[in-house]
């Protein structure tokens, strides 16, 4: 792994750390904008912004565990990407440490979902939940089986049905019928913004009755108005705050977590600063329950 920067606090070396987070600098099958793969460097980047102090949880980011190493190595075939983050990926859960991918597109999301997966001794426990604006339920797309609008299809295919999406708006007519016929869990904004998020939540974790989620934030399951450098961004999303509450509440229950889909060449900053953000709020959240426990 190799990077030109690092988060200024994530100050452990690796056999120290809990947490490891590595970029995933890789976005050749986006569909609409590229430029995802500058997306790890740029929240590195702007994570100076912050305060290493959260006064929610009374926690120092100094103080947790945490690791940078780098951007994995990635190729311009995106089957030899995946298969050289699942190896990261899989090494690092393998150490018993915890992964944070940074990408990158949603693509590269199944490579730590099966490296999760194949590590869980408990995998009739195992889920995953996925915040997106897009169901990603092709078998393929421009030729290719991995392109990112297939990713959640994979995933159920291949990994595991105790799945949830949050957030869904987009896809064509044939990505609807099949979710309701395959009775895919999912829930739609037009759902978030009518049931309001505290529920969708509720309902969520009792659906899954898992201790051992992957959680994936696509961020353009946020509305653009919010979060406006995306590779596909999606108006009538979530906000901020929604997303927010949705990482706080499953922090504690999950054993692996990725952040994709952050195009910062469209905007001024404000996405890498929003996706580094949440990040941070999803650690200070995992660690909290740890704490309290």
């Amino acid at each position: 792994m190799f990077s030109p920067v690092t988060f200024f606090d994530a100050i452990y070396e690796y056999d120290d750390a809990e947490y490891v987070i590595f970029g995933a600098p890789f976005d050749n099958t986006s569909s609409f904008r590229t430029g995802s793969r500058w997306a790890p460097d740029r929240m590195r980047e702007v994570a100076i912004n912050f305060e290493t102090y959260s006064p929610k949880y009374d926690l120092d980011m100094t103080d947790i565990l945490v690791h940078d190493a780098g951007n994995s190595f990635v190729s311009v075939n995106i089957d030899e990407t995946l298969e050289w983050i699942y190896e990261d990926a899989k090494q690092i859960v393998d150490d018993g440490k915890f992964p944070i991918m940074i990408g990158g597109e949603h693509s590269l999301t199944y490579a730590p979902v099966k490296a999760c997966y194949d590590a869980c001794e408990e995998k009739d426990d195992f889920a995953v939940l996925v915040l997106d604006a897009h169901f990603d339920l092709r078998t393929d797309f421009r030729g290719l089986k991995n392109n990112h609008a297939c990713v959640s299809r994979h995933i159920l295919e291949n990994i595991t049905k105790n799945y949830v999406s949050i957030g869904i708006r987009s896809g064509p007519q044939e990505e609807w019928e099949y979710a309701k016929n395959e009775g895919i869990k999912f829930y739609s904004n037009d759902d978030v913004f009518e049931m309001g998020i505290k529920e969708i939540i509720k309902e969520t974790m009792e659906y899954l009755d898992s201790e051992h989620i992957y959680l994936s934030l696509d961020m353009d399951a946020i509305d653009p108005a919010f979060c406006p450098g995306l590779g596909t961004p999606e108006p009538f999303g979530m906000t901020d705050r929604e997303v927010r509450e949705v990482l706080r509440a499953f922090a504690p229950k999950t054993i692996g977590f990725d952040v994709v889909e952050i195009a910062p060449e469209y905007d001024n900053g404000q996405s890498a600063i929003l996706a580094t953000k949440l990040m941070r709020e999803f650690i200070f959240a995992r660690e909290a329950s740890k704490k309290n426990k």
